[in-house]
C-alpha cells in the first residue's frame, strides 16, 4: 500500500515536471517556502533571546527570506551558536535553490525566445499580402510590393514557408536591404497544412499568391494549397488568391482546385509566348518587363468622366500623362486595341500606360499633329522567316505550334541539337516547315557548320534535364560564340535567349543579345501586378495571346518620314490610321544600354522627336 502511494505521488510530480518552466519555478517556490517556515519554527522554538532581539517570530521569517535570497546578507549576523547555525543552513540551502531557480528561469527564457524566432506566433494583421511558399521568385515579388506601396502610409507583406524563420529573414535582408515602409514578415509553416496556414490571418489578407516550390512536383504542392484555401470557410471578404502552374497539362485541375474566384496562370504558356514573340520583335521583353514591374511605366484602368460619347481613337491624344491602350467596360469586357470608333460609355473605363495613377493627366489641349512627318510609303508586307531554335527543351514544341501561327506560309525552323526530336514536333503545321540539324551548342566549330548566316532569327533553349544554374553557364558560353560568329558575318540575325536566373542575364548582357527571357522572373511580376489588381488578368492574358492584340515593335518609317521633326503624338495619329495603338519607340543608336536597351514607353506627347530608318515604334496591333 505505501509502495502504491510512493508511485502516485511519484507519477503525480512527474506529470507537473511535463508542464515545463511554470511548473519548475513553482516547486522551488515552494521549496523556498518549507526551508523558510521549517528553519523559522526552529529559531522561534530553541532561540527565545535571539528571537526577541531580531524582532520576534516575524522578524525571524524576513531574515531568513533574506539570507535565502542573498547569501551576503548573514555577514553581520550576530547571536547565539544554534541561531548563527540555522542561518547559516538558510543561506545555504537559499545558495542550491536561487541557482536552481535562475538556470530553470534562463532555459526557460530561452526556450521561449527559440520558440519566438521560429516564427510559430499567430499574425494579426490586416489588409496584408500573403506569400505561400518559398522559392527563388519570392524575392522579385517582395521587391515589386515594396515599389507597389510607396505610395501606402503602412504596407505588410507576410511569407508562410516550411524553412527556418530566422534564416528567410536574413536572405530576405540580404538581397532586398531596403523595404522603406513595407514590413516583411516570415512565418514558419507548410502551405500544405491547413493549421499552418491559420497562422498568416488568411481572413483579414487583402491577397494570396502562391508560388511554386522548387521540385518535379511543384504543381502538386500548388493544387493542393488551393484547394485547402477553397475549401476554407472564409469569415469575412475573401481574399484575391492568385498562383501560377508550371505545367499547362495542371492548369484545369488547379483551376477546378481554385475555384471560381481564384486566378491560375499557366507560366509554361506565358513563357512560350513571350519567346515566340520576341523572336519576331528585337526588344519585346523590355517592353514587356516594363509594363509587368512596377517600376516605369505599368497599366492603370482609369475613368474619364469627360470623356463619355468619345470615341477610342479621340482619346489617344487626350491625355498630357498617359497612353490608352484599351478599354474597360461598366459590365467587365475588357477590350484591348479596339476599333479606333469604339464609343466610350459614361461607366467605363480606359487602360492606360503610365509610370503611376497619380502622374495620369487630362490635356488642357490637344497636342500638335506634325501631318507632313507622317509617313506615306507603302509598308513593305512580311515574308517568310528563317528560325534556328538552338536547344530542346519541353517547351519547344509548344514554340513550333506558336511561331506557327504567326509566320508566314513558307517560313522555316530548323532545330539544331544533339537529337533529333520526336516526330511529334512537326505534326499539323500549316506555315512551317521543320527541319533538324546536328549541334552541340556549346562548340563553337558545330555552330559554325549551322551556316548562321541563313537565319533572320536565332532562338536559344536551356536544357531543363541538368540544373538551372549549369544550364544557365552552357547559354552563356553558346551566347558569346553566336555573338562573335555574327559580329564576323556582319549582324545577319537576332537573338532570343531563355534563362532560368535573372542574376545571369546581367552577366549575360556581354554578349548584347536581342532579347532575354527570364521566365521566372516574368511569372513573378504577373503575380505580383495580379495581386495588386486581378482586372489586368484579360488585358495580359490578350497580349500573350497570338490570337489577340499583341505588341509589336514596328519599323519606325511606316509611321513617320525617317529624319523628319515631328512629335509622339504624331506616331500615335499615325498608328491611329493604320488601326494600332502606339505606346512608344525604341532608338537603334541605344538598343545596347541598358537597363532600357532604347525602349521608351508613354513619352512626352509634345517634345521633338526624331526618328531613324532603324528605329522601331512600340505599337498594339492585330498584326
Amino acid at each position: 500500500m505505501r509502495k502504491r502511494l510512493r508511485e502516485r505521488l511519484r507519477y503525480w510530480f512527474d506529470g507537473t515536471m511535463d508542464r515545463g518552466t511554470p511548473a519548475l519555478i513553482g516547486w522551488l517556490g515552494l521549496a523556498s517556502l518549507a526551508l523558510i517556515t521549517l528553519v523559522s519554527g526552529v529559531v522561534v522554538a530553541f532561540a527565545h533571546k535571539d528571537t526577541e532581539d531580531n524582532g520576534g517570530w516575524l522578524g525571524i521569517v524576513w531574515m531568513s527570506l533574506l539570507r535565502t535570497l542573498d547569501p551576503g546578507t548573514m555577514g553581520g549576523d550576530t547571536g547565539r551558536p544554534l541561531f548563527l547555525i540555522l542561518m547559516l543552513t538558510v543561506t545555504i540551502g537559499g545558495i542550491f535553490i536561487v541557482s536552481a531557480l535562475i538556470g530553470v528561469m534562463t532555459t526557460g527564457l530561452e526556450a521561449r525566445i527559440q520558440q519566438l524566432r521560429k516564427g510559430t506566433s499567430r499574425l494579426i494583421e490586416h489588409g496584408h499580402t500573403i506569400v505561400l511558399g518559398w522559392s527563388e521568385q519570392v524575392f522579385t515579388v517582395i521587391a515589386e510590393l515594396v515599389e507597389a506601396n510607396q505610395s501606402e502610409r503602412r504596407s505588410c507583406v507576410v511569407i508562410l514557408a516550411d524553412r527556418d524563420k530566422v534564416d528567410m529573414e536574413d536572405e530576405i535582408r540580404r538581397r532586398i536591404p531596403d523595404t522603406g515602409k513595407t514590413r516583411v514578415i516570415c512565418r514558419s509553416g507548410n502551405p500544405l497544412q491547413r493549421g499552418d496556414l491559420e497562422l498568416v490571418s488568411p481572413d483579414s489578407a487583402k491577397a494570396i499568391m502562391v508560388l511554386s516550390p522548387v521540385g518535379d512536383d511543384s504543381d502538386i504542392d500548388v493544387i493542393k494549397v488551393l484547394l485547402l484555401l477553397n475549401s476554407r470557410t472564409w469569415s469575412g471578404t475573401r481574399p484575391n488568391v492568385v498562383a501560377a502552374v508550371q505545367s499547362s497539362a495542371n492548369l484545369a485541375a488547379a483551376r477546378l482546385a481554385a475555384g471560381d474566384t481564384a486566378l491560375v496562370i499557366d507560366a509554361d504558356d506565358i513563357a512560350v509566348g513571350l519567346i515566340v514573340q520576341s523572336h519576331r520583335q528585337s526588344g519585346l521583353s523590355t517592353v514587356f518587363n516594363e509594363l509587368l514591374s512596377f517600376v516605369g511605366n505599368e497599366i492603370y484602368p482609369w475613368h474619364e468622366p469627360a470623356l463619355a460619347g468619345s470615341t477610342y481613337g479621340e482619346s489617344l491624344n487626350a491625355f498630357e500623362l498617359g497612353v490608352p491602350i484599351g478599354v474597360h467596360r461598366a459590365d467587365g469586357e475588357v477590350l484591348v486595341n479596339p476599333d479606333m470608333d469604339t464609343v466610350l460609355g459614361p461607366e467605363d473605363r480606359l487602360l492606360l500606360v503610365a509610370e503611376d495613377d497619380l502622374l495620369i493627366k487630362r490635356a488642357a489641349t490637344r497636342p500638335p499633329i506634325v501631318r507632313s512627318a507622317v509617313a506615306t510609303a507603302e509598308v513593305r508586307p512580311p515574308v517568310p522567316d528563317r528560325t534556328l531554335l538552338i536547344g530542346w527543351n519541353s517547351r519547344a514544341e509548344k514554340i513550333i505550334e506558336q511561331l506557327d501561327l504567326l509566320v508566314k506560309p513558307g517560313s522555316v525552323v530548323d532545330i539544331a541539337a544533339p537529337r533529333p526530336p520526336r516526330e511529334e514536333a512537326n505534326r499539323e503545321l500549316r506555315n512551317l516547315t521543320v527541319g533538324f540539324k546536328y549541334c552541340e551548342p556549346t562548340r563553337r566549330p558545330s555552330l559554325e557548320a549551322l551556316g548562321l548566316d541563313g537565319y533572320r532569327h536565332i532562338v536559344v533553349l536551356t536544357d531543363d534535364g541538368i540544373d538551372p544554374g549549369r544550364a544557365d553557364d552552357r547559354t552563356l558560353v553558346t551566347l558569346l560564340h553566336l555573338r562573335d560568329i555574327e559580329i564576323q558575318l556582319g549582324d545577319p540575325y537576332s537573338i532570343v535567349t531563355e534563362m532560368h536566373d535573372d542574376a545571369n542575364r546581367e552577366v549575360a548582357q556581354v554578349t548584347k543579345a536581342d532579347d532575354f527571357i527570364v521566365s521566372t522572373k516574368v511569372i513573378s511580376l504577373l503575380l505580383t501586378q495580379l495581386t495588386e489588381n486581378r482586372h489586368l488578368h484579360a488585358v495580359f492574358a490578350d497580349l500573350f495571346d497570338p490570337q489577340g492584340s499583341e505588341i509589336y515593335l514596328k519599323p519606325a518609317a511606316g509611321y513617320l518620314t525617317p529624319g523628319a521633326e515631328a512629335n509622339f503624338a504624331t506616331v500615335i495619329e499615325a498608328a491611329r490610321q493604320r488601326g494600332e495603338t502606339a505606346i512608344g519607340y525604341r532608338l537603334a543608336r541605344h538598343s545596347d544600354e541598358p537597363p532600357l536597351y532604347g525602349v521608351h514607353l508613354n513619352p512626352s506627347k509634345t517634345a521633338p522627336l526624331t526618328l531613324e530608318e532603324d528605329d522601331t515604334v512600340v505599337v498594339l496591333a492585330e498584326d
